[in-house]
């Protein structure tokens, strides 16, 4: 039989979303990297422990790919990324940037998933 301790790690999915203030590299890349900052330190992760990141952008959002800026912060050189964009939703979220992070996570913890700016009132239950 094998025994696994209790900080035994399993892969789970932390959901995020967040705003930019506008449609350029920089407002785009404060947002992203704001909300990589908070996914991290929220969930105590050590980047070499988030397998990819999927992230989705309102049609809004077309300056830049949110996947390179993650790249390059964070030392996250070696996660798989994705962009897509969102499916468009009349009454959505202006300048909405969302992700899906796989992750090794402890398995006796709980994820905390962040919800920041303009996108906090998304799911005001996790914020």
């Amino acid at each position: 039989m094998i025994k696994y301790s209790s900080n035994y790690k399993h892969i789970i999915a932390i959901r995020g979303a967040t705003t930019s203030s506008g449609n350029t590299l920089k407002e785009i890349e404060n947002a992203v990297v704001e909300l990589i900052n908070e996914l991290i330190s929220r969930n105590s992760l050590d980047p070499k422990n988030i397998l990819s990141i999927t992230f989705t952008v309102t049609k809004d959002l077309d300056s830049c790919f949110p996947a390179s800026i993650a790249r390059k912060c964070c030392g996250l050189d070696r996660v798989a990324f994705l962009d897509c964009q969102q499916m468009y939703v009349p009454d959505d979220i202006d300048y909405c940037i969302r992700l899906l992070a796989l992750v090794n996570f402890p398995t006796n913890s709980s994820p905390n998933h962040p919800y920041l700016r303009g996108a906090s009132n998304l799911r005001t239950d996790r914020c």
